[in-house]
């Protein structure tokens, strides 16, 4: 209850909602009442609360795991200084950390992110993050339609399927439509049927990933980049691996007007899911439909350089109707691990690292498809991952279980999203990923297959 409200106000309200009275409208039903007091201990001395909680920490077995996962969740060495700078208290506050008020520094760091999208994405414009890869995508999608006034969006079936999934949500709300292109034999998106689609005149976007969902390297050829700009459409280039932005062509490079993606290669842990930063670049033709914010840099009534928020197109400080998006905020503190990340390696530092996850992905392409029974399931060139089939008479599922009892994560199953790949695994190698952890994982493989079976399948 607020302040302004009148008791003529509150009778009103509960008589709309059916209730007698503001205990009764809070009132926890009996169903899941809490029927005793909670058992909460007494407070404990600061060491032996330690040592309980390290007790707890060690029940946790993850660690002790080999890990072979991937699927837009990445594991990359973050050097100690990100979280010596990024935990500092100037940067922590329960206030939103980007208003000129409170952090010159803070807003500095947003348009230093900024900066390294923009160069690493070769497009114009970058926002001040989004919540992740997956939002970036809807939001991107909605840059688009707001653009052309189109109401359907054509997306690759390779692109994350998680984001697929967000992007649909988004569009029942905006009741867009939503069409898939399939994916072509060699694990690349089939532009085969691209021309016939876009002739239609209804789609706003072509939507495709770069590296793919099955980590192949899946870049329009130029042809079908005219075909999209002929049709009036506008090409979104989606990023879930973000250190492959060190290695192979941007999206503006290659035509993409709109690039989405996820950062949380840069220096941000899996952490089990999240929270992850997603980031959204442009051409300056789109950069009133940018969705967020865009912090500048200007100089001050005595010269110094200043930074500032130019742009905030949202519902909070324009008309309604005028608004590009509901975001209300961006994710500063995980943007500012990634700017920090970036700072450290610099160009040189993660050219090499994207190397080497290229070089690290090919070994064990190499290695896993030297044994009976398992093959590579597409041709396409591959960034980090790569998609791996298993004998005709099993499945990803039997294998992965196999390896868990080994305590061994040894990809993703492809059947939970693609039905026909029930037979492959999405397998991924960074920088991290040793020659030690390659062998338990082929050992494990080779002691699985006997005479190109499985046993026990």
């Amino acid at each position: 209850m607020y302040a302004p409200h009148t008791d003529a106000d509150i009778e009103a309200m509960l008589a709309a909602v059916g209730a007698r009275s503001l205990d009764e409208l809070v009132a926890v039903p009996q169903a899941v009442a809490i029927r005793s007091p909670l058992e909460i201990p007494a407070g404990l001395p600061e060491l032996e609360l330690y040592r309980r909680m390290s007790s707890y920490a060690a029940r946790n077995g993850a660690l002790d795991y080999t890990s072979f996962l991937g699927a837009g969740a990445y594991r990359h060495y973050a050097p100690p200084v990100i979280g010596t700078l990024a935990m500092r208290g100037e940067f922590l506050t329960a206030y939103t950390p980007y208003q000129a008020e409170v952090s010159q520094g803070y807003l500095q760091a947003i348009y230093e992110w900024q900066t390294d999208i923009c160069l690493l994405t070769a497009l114009d414009i970058a926002n001040a993050s989004v919540y992740d890869g997956a939002t970036a995508l809807a939001e991107g999608a909605i840059m688009a339609v707001n653009a052309t006034g189109r109401r359907a969006i054509l997306v690759s079936r390779a692109v994350h399927p998680n984001y697929r999934a967000v992007l649909h949500t988004y569009a029942r709300g905006l009741e867009l439509a939503i069409e898939e292109l399939p994916v072509a034999n060699d694990g690349t998106t089939d532009l085969a049927n691209l021309e016939a689609r876009l002739a239609e005149g209804r789609f706003a976007a072509v939507v495709v990933q770069n590296p793919n969902f099955f980590g192949a390297i899946d870049v329009p050829p130029d042809d079908a980049r005219r075909v999209v700009e002929g049709s009036g459409s506008i090409l979104i280039g989606v990023v879930a691996e973000a250190m492959s932005l060190g290695a192979l062509v941007p999206p503006g490079k290659w035509g993409a007007q709109i690039a989405v993606g996820e950062a949380q290669s840069f220096g941000v842990p899996v952490a089990y899911g999240g929270p992850y930063v997603g980031f959204i670049a442009a051409t300056k033709a789109h950069m009133r439909r940018i969705p967020g914010r865009l912090v500048g840099r200007t100089v001050d009534a005595d010269g110094k350089t200043a930074y500032t928020l130019t742009l905030q197109a949202r519902e909070q400080h324009i008309r309604r109707e005028k608004a590009t998006s509901n975001i209300c905020t961006n994710q500063a503190h995980c943007a500012l691990i990634a700017t920090i990340y970036l700072a450290c390696l610099g160009g040189s530092g993660l050219r090499r690292c994207a190397t080497l996850n290229v070089e690290r992905c090919a070994t064990l392409v190499q290695r896993v498809t030297g044994i009976p029974g398992f093959t590579r399931a597409f041709s396409a060139a591959a960034f980090n991952e790569t998609v791996i089939r298993v004998q005709r008479d099993a499945t990803a599922a039997v294998v992965l279980a196999a390896l868990r009892e080994k305590r061994i994560l040894g990809g993703v199953d492809l059947g939970r999203w693609y039905p026909e790949l029930a037979d492959c695994i999405l397998m991924t190698a960074t920088e991290l990923t040793t020659d030690e952890e390659m062998t338990a994982l082929c050992d494990a493989l080779a002691h699985l297959a006997v005479g190109g079976h499985l046993v026990g399948a």
